[in-house]
């Protein structure tokens, strides 16, 4: 019972958070719920939750092409394409992870989230 009151304070305050951000601020959020459900997807794993962890990658690729879907091709530089390429990989190593079970691989795509979203972090809080 007490776990209900809980999701429903973290869904308010995560609808909170969306309402007032910034774009930058946006895609850290993406960041933020992609490494939940990475760490989500893992322990599922090691628990032998199958269920769970078929959820928590989907959620996790849904995620991903969302990010990926965000990029501004526009801009005169290749990082867009190679994001785009990163991300890519990404989806290809989670799909792999939904078939092998191997946490190493989601270990993997933590770290280049990790790597992202520090960079992602000073974009949107320059402080």
């Amino acid at each position: 019972m007490a776990e209900r009151g809980v999701d429903a304070y973290r869904k308010i305050d995560i609808k909170a958070r969306v309402e007032s951000a910034t774009p930058g601020q946006l895609v850290v959020l993406l960041f933020e719920g992609l490494l939940t459900s990475l760490v989500e997807a893992r322990a599922a794993i090691l628990e032998k939750d199958y269920q769970a962890k078929g959820q928590k990658i989907s959620k996790a690729l849904s995620i991903v092409l969302t990010l990926q879907e965000s990029l501004n091709g526009d801009v005169e530089s290749d990082l867009p394409y190679r994001i785009e390429r990163l991300y890519d990989y990404m989806q290809r190593r989670l799909l792999e992870v939904n078939q092998s079970m191997d946490v190493a691989i989601i270990d993997e795509v933590v770290e280049l989230v990790v790597t992202l979203k520090s960079g992602w972090d000073q974009i949107a809080d320059p402080r």
